[in-house]
């Protein structure tokens, strides 16, 4: 099919997809579940636990910043488009490698999910806490942050490969 043939159409349709379930697990949490703010319930007992959060931050509650000033929340909004586009541009000059793309659609698809929120809530919605083997995880996060983290991990395998096939050539 044509359109999965373009680099920049597969990361754009990776991208709105995993903007698209990160969008609808904090609608399910929130509005379906009906989890108050940071109110929790056990998911599957002692390792998943949903534990509605607003993170006025970046990752781990980092940089918190007060609430009611969206000044700040402008910044991580703009921050996150420029960065988007930038990876577009990245994945549209990597035309042979289909992979890349899916990895900077799955970045792009989470940094935009936790913009929207930013931009419409004032806040990033968490809910996800994992815990295992008597660790007590303090720190809530989403589905944006588990594809953003995915596509990280997948860009650093993927650009560790192009150094080892520069080695061999």
């Amino acid at each position: 099919m044509a359109l999965f043939q373009s680099n920049l159409s597969i990361a754009l349709i990776t991208g709105a997809v995993s903007f698209a379930i990160d969008q609808f697990s904090k609608f399910y949490v929130t509005d379906v579940l009906k989890i108050a703010l940071h109110d929790a319930r056990s998911i599957i007992d002692g390792f998943v636990t949903f534990t509605h959060a607003k993170n006025y931050g970046i990752n781990f509650g980092w940089f918190q910043m007060p609430p009611g000033d969206p000044r700040p929340q402008y910044i991580l909004i703009g921050l996150s488009v420029v960065v988007s586009l930038a990876l577009l541009i990245w994945a549209v000059r990597r035309w042979d490698d289909k992979t890349f793309s899916v990895a900077i659609g799955l970045v792009v698809g989470g940094a935009i999910g936790n913009a929207f929120d930013r931009f419409t809530l004032g806040a990033v919605t968490d809910f996800l806490n994992v815990t295992c083997c008597g660790f007590n995880n303090p720190y809530a996060f989403n589905i944006a942050d588990v594809t953003i983290f995915a596509g990280v991990a997948l860009l650093l395998y993927q650009t560790r490969g192009d150094e080892a096939r520069a080695a061999q050539e």
